[in-house]
């Protein structure tokens, strides 16, 4: 009988358990931003062009390598900085220069960034430098883009796939372009 109790007493308690886990799992409801606001990123990772160009070794210089390091040409690592530059409505809201990453300079440059802006419509224009070039852009994308309540708007950057992305709702008020 007091066995009976006891398996009894503990089923009452993992249930009471239980059920505060459910209740505190679920509430109080977590919101990244309000209802009537929306969410812009931006995120990519590219690398810029080579600092400098390849030269091409003569047959003495390939000889003097070791075995395994005999190629044709001598590249440098290091990469020129990504310039990134985002315009909403004719305003500028981000303009930055991303060094690359790496040890040598070498890797991706690397950026993300969150706005919480109003839902509504928007005038969305993107520009990226890959270049060692003093003024102008490589990549430019123009778009009017409708941005829902509690949306998420995504800017990404995949050269394989034409340049600069838009992932939401966009109508393209001009083709992508590479500069």
């Amino acid at each position: 009988m007091r066995n009976i109790a006891r398996y009894l007493g503990q089923g009452v308690i993992y249930a009471l358990i239980a059920v505060l886990l459910g209740f505190f799992a679920d509430t109080p409801a977590y919101r990244h931003f309000d209802d009537d606001k929306a969410q812009l990123t931006l995120s990519l990772a590219h690398s810029g062009q080579h600092v400098g160009e390849c030269r091409r070794l003569t047959a003495a210089e390939i000889a003097a390598l070791p075995p395994n390091m005999r190629k044709p040409l001598d590249c440098p690592r290091g990469r020129v900085p990504v310039l990134v530059e985002v315009e909403l409505d004719g305003r500028i809201i981000v303009r930055e220069s991303v060094p690359p990453s790496g040890l040598f300079g070498d890797g991706p440059s690397q950026i993300y960034k969150n706005f919480v802006i109003p839902s509504g419509s928007y005038s969305l224009v993107v520009r990226l430098r890959e270049s060692a070039r003093d003024e102008g852009f490589d990549y430019q994308r123009e778009a009017q883009v409708a941005i829902a309540p509690r949306q998420r708007f995504v800017i990404e950057f995949r050269a394989e796939a034409g340049g600069i992305i838009f992932t939401g709702a966009a109508r393209p008020t001009k083709s992508p372009s590479r500069g």
